[in-house]
C-alpha cells in the first residue's frame, strides 16, 4: 500500500475514534418573567402541571433561585395569535406541548414585559435565554392583603417580610401598582411631615404612582411598615398603603 494511502488510513482511524464535544444542552425553566433591565428578564422557577391540553398549572418550587437571563438572541413564540396583541381574544395558538407558537420579535418580548408578569417557559444556556415560550394558566389566585414591611430590591422590585414572622419574599411591581400616601404630596418621603391623608386607621388614602412608590423608598433607610396587596404565586406588587401608626 502507498505510504500517502496509509497515512491517510491511519488519520481516517484516529478522527473516527475522537468524540467531537456536543454543544451545552438548553436548561429550561418555567415561571413569570418579569422585566429586568434593557434586553433582560428575571424569573423564578416554578413546577408546571397541565391540567387541560392548553394550560400549565404553576406553583412554588422550594430552593429555586432566580434566573436573570439576556433574551436579546432569543427566539420568541407567544400564545396570542398575532404578536401585538395584549389578550388572546378568544383565540390562542399553541403546540402540542401547551407552548405559544406565534413567531415574534425580540421587540415584541419587550412590550410584552413591559406590561408586567408573563407566565413562560425558558430555555437558556449560561446566562442567555435561547427561547422564549409563552404558556396559559388557569385563573390566578385572587391577591391577598398583608401587613408586613417592605425594602426597596430595585426600582421595581421590593422584599416584603410578614408581619409577626414568616418567609420573605421578592414582589415586582409595574405602572398599574396602586401607592396610597398619608403624606402631603406624592412626592414626599416616606412618612414625611404631618398625616394629612392617614385614614383613622393609619392607612395612606392619597392616590399616587409606582414611581412615587420607587423614589419614597429610596429615601426610607430601613424596612418600612406597610400593607400591601399581592398575587403569592405570581409574585406580584399590586397596591401599597402607607402607614402613620400615630394616626
Amino acid at each position: 500500500m502507498p505510504r500517502l494511502l496509509v497515512c491517510a488510513t491511519t488519520a481516517a482511524l484516529v478522527l473516527g475514534t475522537l468524540t467531537v464535544p456536543a454543544q451545552a444542552a438548553a436548561t429550561s425553566a418555567y415561571g413569570f418573567a418579569w422585566d429586568d433591565g434593557k434586553g433582560h428578564l428575571r424569573v423564578l422557577p416554578k413546577s408546571a402541571t397541565r391540567p387541560t391540553r392548553t394550560t400549565h398549572a404553576l406553583k412554588t418550587r422550594a430552593g429555586a433561585k432566580e434566573l436573570r437571563l439576556d433574551y436579546t438572541k432569543a427566539a420568541y413564540r407567544r400564545v396570542t395569535v398575532a404578536c401585538d396583541l395584549v389578550e388572546t381574544e378568544g383565540r390562542v395558538a399553541v403546540d402540542g406541548k401547551g407552548l405559544g407558537r406565534t413567531e415574534c420579535a425580540t421587540a415584541d418580548l419587550t412590550a410584552t414585559l413591559g406590561r408586567g408578569p408573563v407566565p413562560v417557559r425558558v430555555e437558556y444556556r449560561g446566562g442567555k435565554a435561547t427561547r422564549v415560550s409563552e404558556i396559559l394558566v388557569p385563573d390566578r389566585p385572587a391577591p391577598r392583603t398583608a401587613w408586613g414591611t417592605i425594602k426597596r430590591i430595585s426600582d421595581t422590585a421590593v422584599e416584603f417580610a410578614p408581619r409577626g414572622g414568616g418567609k420573605k419574599i421578592k414582589l415586582g411591581y409595574t405602572y398599574a401598582t396602586g401607592f396610597y400616601r398619608t403624606t402631603a404630596t406624592c412626592g414626599d418621603g416616606w412618612l414625611a411631615g404631618k398625616p394629612v391623608n392617614a385614614g383613622k386607621d393609619g392607612l395612606g388614602k392619597k392616590q399616587c404612582e409606582w414611581t412615587d412608590l420607587t423614589k419614597a423608598l429610596k429615601s426610607a433607610r430601613h424596612p418600612v411598615l406597610a400593607q400591601i396587596g399581592y398575587s403569592p404565586n405570581v409574585d406580584s406588587l399590586h397596591e401599597v398603603w402607607e402607614f402613620f401608626g400615630d394616626a
